[in-house]
């Protein structure tokens, strides 16, 4: 069953039209939402809430637009409240960069360069966190922006917010995380 046909039926109430989108769209919905929470469990709260939400409230859904971006606009929404609520920083753990840095790294070793690997590795923890010094609307806005490849007007159009709000919160976030990371313009 495609996107289109399933979101129709989940207006419906299929419940096998929810668990293929859950399908389809789970692991990024988590990736997303750990990066601005920085708590794999409490990512993985976020995403569960989101889809039962949608599911009891699919008959808002509009079939006429994608619905990944709106998925992930409620994602997102839901992992900044979720960040707003904790009240300390919490240890990044499992990650994309840890990940990607460990599979970076393998792919690495079996080319013969163990110390590009841990370089690689290194930096990626470094920007990890560095990302866990902003703000959880700005971790959003970086996350939406590089993780999730979507368009400063697509964030904008998303968050419900002007333009210039979300080409601030990134200019901001980039500052923050060049002066963290002590990287000059290249």
């Amino acid at each position: 069953m495609n996107e289109q046909e399933a979101v129709i039926r989940l207006k419906r109430g299929d419940m096998d039209a929810l668990a293929t989108l859950m399908q389809h769209y789970q692991v990024e919905a988590i990736r997303a939402a750990n990066l601005i929470t920085r708590d794999e469990a409490i990512a993985q709260d976020v995403v569960q809430s989101v889809f039962i939400r949608m599911y009891e409230r699919s008959h808002l859904i509009d079939t006429r637009r994608r619905f990944k971006p709106y998925l992930m606009r409620s994602v997102v929404n839901a992992a900044i409240n979720a960040a707003n609520k904790q009240k300390r920083l919490i240890p990044f753990e499992d990650t994309i960069e840890s990940e990607a840095a460990f599979a970076s790294a393998l792919e690495r070793q079996r080319t013969g360069d163990p110390q590009q690997a841990l370089d690689d590795s290194e930096r990626q923890r470094m920007v990890a966190d560095a990302l866990a010094e902003l703000s959880p609307k700005q971790r959003a806005a970086v996350v939406m922006r590089y993780f999730l490849d979507m368009t400063e007007s697509e964030i904008a159009a998303e968050q419900n917010e002007p333009n210039g709000t979300v080409k601030w919160r990134l200019h901001a976030a980039r500052n923050r995380l060049r002066a963290i990371l002590s990287w000059g313009e290249s």
